[in-house]
C-alpha cells in the first residue's frame, strides 16, 4: 500500500502557527493519573519589562473579552464620563444579576438612552439563578441581560458624548470602533492586523500575548486620573462588577490586593499588578479550567502569592463529589 506522503506534507503545512507556538500549560490530575493537559501560551512581565514565560508570546491571537478594560480607555479618551463601578461594567463581561442589569439600564439612561438602542446578541444572564428568574417572570434573552451589555452602553453612551451617531455603532468603519483600534494598537504594542467580530457582535481586534500583558501593564502604572488610571482604578476597586457572584476573575482580583484582571471567551486571561508585573494566558482549546492555576503560579513568582491566593485559585478534579486530584501547572 502506498503511503499518501504528499497529503502527510500538506496537512503538516495546515498547521495553525498557533499550535507551533504552545506549550503544555497545565495537567489535570486524577489520583495521580494525568487525565489531559491543556497547552497553550504565557507572557510575562516584571515591573522593568518582559520576563520569559511561556511558548511564544508573540503569536498572533483574539484576546477577546480579556481587551476590555483597553477598549474602555479609549472610551473614555473620547469622552465616556464613568467611574468606579459603572465604568467597571463597561470593563465587564457580567454575570447578568439585577445589580448588573440596573447599571447597564444606568449608564444607557445617563446618555438619554434606553435597552432599545443596544445592538448586542440577545441572550440569558450567565448568572443561573438570574437566569431562571427571568424564565421564571416569563421573559426571554435580551441584548441587556447578555454579558457584553455594559461594554456596549459604554459605547453607545461614548457616542452620544462624542457627537458621533449611535447607528451603526458596531461597524469597524465607525469613529467608535476606528478609536477603538487605535488604541488597542497603541496600548499593546502591536499592530492590529486582524478584525473580526465578537460574540457579542462587536468588532473584536487581534494582537498578540506579549501586547495584552504590555496593555495591562500600562493600564496598572498610568497616573491616577488619566483614562488608562480611571479604568484601573475602576477594575481594581469594584471586582464584582467585572464579573458577577463566584465567578473566578472576581475571586482572583478579591485575593491580591491592587490587581486588575479580566478574562475572555476562549481560554483568555490578563492580569496586572500596580508596579507593572503583569501577565496574559491563552489556552489553546478554549478551556477556562486552567485559568486560575496558571494565575496562581504566574502570580507567586511574580512575588504577589498569598493564602488567599491559594483559596482563590483551588481547582480540584471532583470523584463523587470530592476532591480526588487537582489541575497542576506544569510551566
Amino acid at each position: 500500500m502506498s503511503t499518501p506522503a504528499s497529503g502527510t506534507r500538506a496537512a503538516t503545512a495546515a498547521v495553525p502557527p498557533v499550535l507551533a507556538a504552545t506549550v503544555p500549560l497545565a495537567a489535570v490530575e486524577r489520583e495521580g493519573t494525568v487525565e489531559s493537559v491543556h497547552l497553550g501560551t504565557l507572557a510575562v512581565r516584571d515591573a522593568a519589562g518582559p520576563v520569559p514565560g511561556a511558548g511564544d508570546p508573540d503569536v498572533a491571537f483574539l484576546p477577546r473579552s480579556a481587551l476590555k478594560p483597553v477598549q474602555a480607555v479609549a472610551m473614555v479618551r473620547a469622552g465616556l464620563d464613568l467611574d468606579g463601578e459603572l465604568l467597571a461594567l463597561a470593563c465587564a463581561s457580567h454575570s447578568g444579576e439585577p445589580a448588573h442589569v440596573d447599571g447597564v439600564r444606568r449608564i444607557l439612561a445617563g446618555a438619554g438612552l434606553t435597552g432599545a438602542d443596544l445592538d448586542n446578541t440577545p441572550d440569558l444572564p450567565l448568572d443561573d439563578a438570574a437566569a431562571a428568574a427571568v424564565r421564571a417572570a416569563g421573559d426571554g434573552p435580551s441584548p441587556l441581560l447578555q454579558n457584553c451589555s455594559g461594554k456596549h452602553a459604554a459605547m453607545l453612551a461614548t457616542c452620544v458624548a462624542a457627537g458621533w451617531p449611535t447607528a451603526g455603532y458596531r461597524d469597524p468603519g465607525h469613529p467608535l470602533q476606528r478609536a477603538i483600534a487605535g488604541t488597542v494598537a497603541e496600548l499593546t504594542g502591536v499592530p492590529v492586523g486582524v478584525t473580526t467580530v465578537d460574540g457579542c457582535g462587536a468588532p473584536l481586534f487581534g494582537s498578540t500575548p506579549a501586547g495584552l500583558a504590555r496593555a495591562f501593564a500600562v493600564l496598572a502604572t498610568a497616573a491616577p486620573g488619566s483614562p488608562e488610571g480611571r479604568v484601573a482604578a475602576a477594575v481594581r476597586a469594584h471586582p464584582w462588577w467585572v464579573g458577577g457572584t463566584g465567578r473566578a476573575v472576581t475571586r482572583l482580583a478579591g485575593a491580591v490586593p491592587g490587581l486588575i484582571a479580566k478574562d475572555g471567551a476562549e481560554g483568555v486571561l490578563a492580569a496586572a499588578l500596580p508596579d507593572g508585573r503583569a501577565f496574559a494566558a491563552t489556552v489553546l482549546d478554549g478551556s477556562a479550567r486552567p485559568l486560575p492555576v496558571i494565575a496562581r503560579v504566574v502570580l507567586e513568582r511574580l512575588g504577589a502569592g498569598s493564602g488567599a491566593l491559594d483559596a482563590a485559585t483551588r481547582t480540584d478534579v471532583l470523584g463523587h463529589g470530592r476532591p480526588v486530584g487537582a489541575v497542576r501547572a506544569l510551566f
